[in-house]
C-alpha cells in the first residue's frame, strides 16, 4: 500500500524525540485497568505469564500485546494499549516473555526478537482454551519485530488472526544496534545493558556450569550481551548471525494479514533500514506510518492516550 500520511503534531516539548521517549517510559501512568495473571506452561518445560484485562461485556475479540526489550505486561505502553482496547470492547492478553514477569524462567534460554515460537504458542493456547474468533497482534519495539517475523516467515497463520500492528519496530536489528551504541543513546543502552546483566547474574545461579562471573564481567554493551548470551542460548553463531536471521524486514513481503507499522522519523533507536518503504509500497497488506514526531514508543497525545494507540484503534476497526 502507499505510505499512509501521519499528520501528528504533539505539544512543542514532545517534538523532541528524546523528550517523548523519556516521558512515555518514565513518567506516563495508566490508571483504571485491572489485570489477571495466567501462567502458561510451555512444551519445553518453561513458562510464560499472561496478564489479562477484559472488556465490560463478553466478546470474541482479543488483542495479544507484546512488549519490548526488558519490558513486561505492566509497562505503560502495554497497559495504555490494553485500556483503550478494553474500552472498545476487546479483551487484551499482555504477554510477559520468558523471564520478564518478575521471576527467572526455568531454562537457560529466555526471549529474543525473533522467538516467534513463543508467540505461536500463545496463539495456540488462546485458541485451545478460550472462546475467541478474532485475534489482533500488537507488538511494541522488540515485540513488533517478533510480530512481523511471525506473520511473514512462512508458517500457517490461524484464520482467527485478523490484523497486526507494530510500533517503533527495529525492522533491521543490526541497524538498530548501531544506533543504540551511538553516544546519543548511551543512557538507554546503558540501562538496557544493566537490566540484562542483572538477569544473567540471576540465571548464573541456576546454570553455574555454563555462566561465570568472568564471562558476565566482559559484557560492556548490548552487542557483547548478544555475543555471549542471546546468540549462544538460542542457536545462533554470534550476535551478527542473530541480527541477520531475526530481523523482520526480510519477511515483510510475505505478510498476508493487514498489518500496520508505526515508526516515527525522530526515533533515535532506528536507522534508515528500519523504515521499510519499498516493502510497504509493494505489499497491499502492509501499511506504513512514519510521523515526523514520536520518539521511541512515545507518541504523546492528549487525554493520556498516545497517538499510536489512537491510530491502532482506527486501523483495526477496518479489519477486526
Amino acid at each position: 500500500m502507499p505510505i499512509v500520511p501521519s499528520p501528528y503534531k504533539p505539544p512543542v516539548i514532545f517534538r523532541n524525540g528524546h523528550a517523548a521517549t523519556i516521558y512515555a517510559g518514565l513518567f506516563r501512568k495508566i490508571d483504571g485497568i485491572t489485570q489477571e495473571r495466567e501462567r502458561m506452561e510451555l512444551m519445553d518445560g518453561d513458562f510464560m505469564d499472561l496478564d489479562w484485562s477484559y472488556a465490560k461485556s463478553p466478546t470474541q475479540k482479543v488483542a495479544i500485546l507484546l512488549h519490548g526489550l526488558e519490558g513486561h505486561g505492566q509497562r505503560p505502553y502495554i497497559t495504555g494499549s490494553a485500556k483503550i482496547l478494553n474500552q472498545a470492547g476487546i479483551d487484551a492478553c499482555a504477554v510477559n516473555f520468558r523471564g520478564c514477569s518478575g521471576e527467572t524462567n526455568r531454562l537457560y534460554r529466555s526471549y529474543h526478537s525473533g522467538a516467534t515460537e513463543d508467540l505461536d504458542a500463545v496463539i495456540r493456547h488462546i485458541l485451545e482454551t478460550k472462546n475467541y474468533s478474532e485475534i489482533l497482534i500488537k507488538g511494541i519495539s522488540l515485540g513488533g519485530n517478533m510480530t512481523l517475523k511471525y506473520l511473514g516467515e512462512g508458517r500457517t497463520i490461524p484464520k482467527e488472526v485478523k490484523a497486526a500492528i507494530g510500533v517503533s519496530v527495529p525492522c533491521n536489528l543490526h541497524d538498530s544496534l548501531i544506533q543504540l551504541l551511538k553516544p546519543k543513546n548511551w543512557a538507554y543502552a546503558h540501562r538496557f545493558r544493566n537490566h540484562l546483566v542483572a538477569k544473567l547474574k540471576a540465571k548464573k545461579h541456576l546454570f553455574p556450569e555454563i555462566l561465570t562471573d568472568e564471562q558476565i564481567g566482559k559484557i560492556k554493551n548490548l552487542k557483547d550481551f548478544d555475543d555471549l548470551y542471546t546468540s549462544k542460548a538460542h542457536g545462533f553463531k554470534d550476535a551478527l548471525d542473530y541480527y541477520e536471521k531475526c530481523s523482520s524486514r526480510q519477511f515483510l513481503k510475505e505478510i498476508k494479514v493487514p498489518t500496520l507499522i508505526i515508526n516515527s522519523l525522530d526515533d533515535s533507536f532506528l536507522g534508515e533500514s528500519c523504515y521499510p518503504q519499498k516493502e510497504a509500497e509493494s505489499n497491499t497488506m502492509l501499511y506504513l506510518r512514519m510521523p515526523r514526531y514520536g520518539g521511541h514508543v512515545g507518541f504523546i497525545d492528549q487525554g493520556n492516550v498516545s497517538y499510536s494507540e489512537k491510530v491502532s484503534l482506527s486501523f483495526i476497526s477496518k479489519f477486526f
